[in-house]
């Protein structure tokens, strides 16, 4: 079994209900939810906007590759209606989303996948929630 930490955010809509379902659906698709960290309310990172974040991080126990954990969390992101991915640095309100932070002590370095995350150090929004349910 794999070690995956996950971050959760959400600006639009129900946003503790969307982080709630997209908690349940991970531990559906991805592997079973160990810890999941409190909600904190913060400000948009990256583009300006109205709505502010709930964000959250989980811990996961999987048996499914890097790769695999990236196409549910894409599908999961879907199904709780996000429409677009952030792309070039441009960012926007969304419903959901989720981002692979650590998996493991591994490291990936694909087009479509990065890990450990490249940005969450800079990120309080994440490192907040992270640290919360870190594993010593």
């Amino acid at each position: 079994m794999h070690k995956l930490y996950i971050s959760l955010g959400s600006n639009l809509g129900n946003r503790e209900e969307l982080l709630r379902r997209a908690i349940e659906l991970i531990n559906e698709r991805i592997g079973s939810v160990l810890r999941t960290s409190s909600f904190i309310e913060t400000e948009p990172w990256g583009f300006q906007s109205e709505n502010t974040f709930l964000n959250a991080a989980c811990l996961v126990e999987t048996e499914l590759t890097p790769m695999q954990c990236l196409r549910e969390t894409q599908k999961i992101e879907r199904l709780l209606g996000r429409t677009q991915k952030s792309t070039d640095g441009k960012y926007h309100d969304r419903p959901i989303d989720l981002d692979l932070l650590l998996y493991d002590d591994l490291q990936v370095n694909e087009k479509d996948l990065i890990l450990p995350h490249p940005h969450m150090q800079e990120r309080d929004f994440v490192m907040i929630p992270l640290r919360e349910i870190m594993e010593p």
